[in-house]
């Protein structure tokens, strides 16, 4: 599994890792959110090296995760990854395991796409629109946060259908999700309290794997244009 892992991608997994096992003993982090931190921390790091296997830890990680964000009345974040994650993870193994490319290293590499300057414009006004109505609803139903938990909840539908449509933009996405879910656990755990630190810790690691990945999936389209000409 970690043969064509960079030195850079096996010192991340470890130091995260070791973080979550002592955050998990220090202060009695829950046993759901070590597991949910850990199958997701493998889960992004292998959809940044482009790996179809980063689908089955993100089904472990998406049902436990949307489980911890219902027990904190996180609504947006606990539909978003029961009703939409949880399923994607089945329709992204279907999909990617269609386009693998003809190098493809252990039969896992997917072929990448990039976004154009319409696409972006027309993502840009889906997620502003978006934000504002999703902030509504979940107002309605008594949701905590609503102004984080909806703009991290839409940009992560939109990051994850790029991502199933093998578009390196989406990282772009990832990278504010990630901001936007750090500072939505961070308020959570100080005005609600839980001895769920992991999740902070996941997803700083997340932030950090998204910038590395959002560079990776670059380098590799530039790597798949090239190949595609020599092979013509």
């Amino acid at each position: 599994m970690l043969k064509d892992w960079t030195l850079f991608e096996k010192i991340w997994l470890v130091l995260f890792t070791i973080v979550n096992i002592y955050l998990f003993f220090a202060f009695e982090d829950s046993l759901l959110g070590l597991i949910s931190s850990l199958s997701g921390m493998l889960c992004v790091v292998l959809v940044a090296k482009g790996k179809i296997s980063n689908y089955y830890f993100g089904i472990i990680q998406t049902g436990t995760y949307a489980y911890i964000s219902f027990g904190y009345s996180l609504y947006g974040e606990a539909m978003l990854n029961g009703l939409f994650y949880f399923p994607a993870q089945f329709i992204g193994l279907y999909m990617w395991s269609r386009h693998r490319t003809q190098t493809s290293i252990q039969g896992e590499d997917v072929a990448v796409k990039r976004l154009t300057k319409k696409g972006w414009m027309i993502l840009i006004l889906i997620a502003v629109v978006g934000s504002i109505l999703y902030a509504e609803l979940l107002h309605v139903i008594g949701g905590q946060e609503v102004r984080l938990d909806s703009a991290a909840v839409v940009l992560s539908v939109l990051a994850q259908i790029l991502m199933l449509k093998r578009y390196a933009e989406q990282w772009a996405l990832w990278i504010a999700v990630n901001v936007l879910s750090i500072s939505l656990w961070v308020v959570t755990l100080i005005k609600q309290g839980g001895n769920d630190m992991n999740m902070v810790v996941m997803w700083s690691a997340f932030l950090v794997n998204s910038i590395y990945g959002y560079y990776n999936w670059i380098k590799l389209s530039k790597v798949q244009k090239q190949e595609e000409v020599h092979s013509q």
